[in-house]
C-alpha cells in the first residue's frame, strides 16, 4: 500500500505557474504508476496527466497539453505536476493517484491523496 500527500497548491494569477508535488510513502514509489486528476466545484473529476512507473511514458489531457508537464523522481518518491499559463478555468482541487500497474493512464487508480486546492484569479 502507498500513501500520497499533495502539496504546492495555492492562489495564482492568470498566466502564472505552480508546481504540485505528490509525496509517496509506504511501498516503494517506483512500484506505482501515478496520475493527476482535478475536480472543480459542481463538476465531475477529470483526468489531467499520467506517468508510468519508470517515468518513460507520459500523457497529458488535450486541454492542458503545452501548459502542463508531469514528471517523477523515484529516488525521492515524489511525483510532480508543473503547470504554467494557468487560466481561471484551471481552478480546482487537484488529486494525486497511484496504481500498481506499470501504466494506468486515465483509467481507475487504487490509491488517492487528499487533494490540494489550486485557485487561479483573473
Amino acid at each position: 500500500q502507498v500513501q500520497l500527500v499533495e502539496s504546492g497548491g495555492g492562489l495564482v494569477q492568470a498566466g502564472g505557474s505552480l508546481r504540485l508535488s505528490c509525496a509517496a510513502s509506504g511501498r516503494t514509489a517506483s512500484s506505482y504508476s501515478m496520475g493527476w486528476f482535478r475536480q472543480a466545484p459542481g463538476k465531475e473529476r477529470e483526468f489531467v496527466a499520467a506517468i508510468s512507473r519508470s517515468g518513460a511514458t507520459t500523457a497529458i489531457a488535450d486541454s492542458m497539453k503545452g501548459r502542463f508537464t508531469i514528471s517523477r523522481d523515484n529516488g525521492k518518491s515524489t511525483g510532480y505536476l508543473q503547470m504554467s499559463g494557468l487560466k481561471p478555468e484551471d481552478t480546482a482541487v487537484y488529486y494525486c493517484a497511484a496504481d500498481p500497474r506499470s501504466w494506468a493512464g486515465s483509467s481507475t487508480y487504487n490509491y488517492w491523496g487528499q487533494g490540494t486546492q489550486v485557485t487561479v484569479s483573473s
